[in-house]
Parts: C-alpha cells; sequence; structure tokens
C-alpha cells in the first residue's frame, strides 16, 4: 500500500555519485563545525573556571558534563590543549606558517604578516599563581 503512495522513482533509496559527495562534504563541514564550537565553548569553560581548578580538570568536568562521545572528547581536547598551549607560548617562537599574509595586489601593497587566529586571554597564570599562594 505504500509503494502506491510513495514510489521509488519519487524517493530513490541511493544517491547519485555526485549527490553523495555534497552530503559527505556538507557533513565535514558540519562536524568540523561542531568540533570548533565545543572547542571554543570548552576554552571559555576553562577560563571561567580558572580561579577554582586547573585546565585540565575543567576540561575534564566539561567533556562529561556535555557527555560527549569518545572520539569527539578526544578531539575537542586535543584541540583545546593546543590551543591553551598557542596563548602560553611567546609569540617570537611561533612560526611564518602559523600566519596570515595580507595585502592589496590591485595597489601592490607588500604582504603584511599578521596573527592567524585571536585566541580568547586565558588567566591561567593568574590561576596558577592563586593557587601557589594558598
Amino acid at each position: 500500500m505504500l509503494n502506491r503512495l510513495f514510489p521509488e522513482s519519487l524517493f530513490p533509496r541511493k544517491l547519485s555519485a555526485d549527490a553523495e559527495q555534497r552530503v559527505r562534504l556538507a557533513q565535514a563541514r558540519a562536524e568540523e563545525a561542531l568540533i570548533r564550537t565545543h572547542v571554543e565553548n570548552a576554552l571559555h569553560f576553562v577560563d571561567t573556571l580558572a580561579p577554582e581548578i586547573g585546565y585540565e580538570r575543567a576540561l575534564d568536568i566539561y567533556v562529561r558534563e556535555l557527555t560527549l562521545p569518545d572520539p569527539l572528547a578526544s578531539v575537542v581536547v586535543t584541540r583545546a590543549l593546543v590551543a591553551l598551549g598557542e596563548g602560553l607560548r611567546p609569540t617570537s617562537e611561533r612560526t611564518a606558517s602559523e600566519r596570515v599574509v595580507t595585502g592589496d595586489p590591485q595597489n601592490n601593497a607588500p604582504p603584511v604578516m599578521e596573527p592567524a587566529a585571536p585566541t580568547a586571554a586565558l588567566r591561567l597564570a593568574e590561576a596558577a599563581a592563586r593557587r601557589r599562594q594558598a
């Protein structure tokens, strides 16, 4: 009975190769956006809890409270730790590959090196100093 209402010609079960590729690309973009959002929120969570607890414990709480599945949790924690490490590393140690080159090719303006992506100012040093004083 349902076959007459929903014929296969209207709703094919198999996608064309081109449509399947577009679906996979859209899925990859969505997964990357989800990871990026989790990392930003995890860093904000770490920054908020910095006066009370360390960043490792804060990340653990974030992953546990949001019940992130293991593969996603691992990626989020790793990227958050990388971002925290980048915030602690002196600017002179950063390589040119981590910077964005900008310039105006129409006016032959020389390229200008700018930081790739500003991260939130994390107060990890302040939190560590408070823990030592306590």
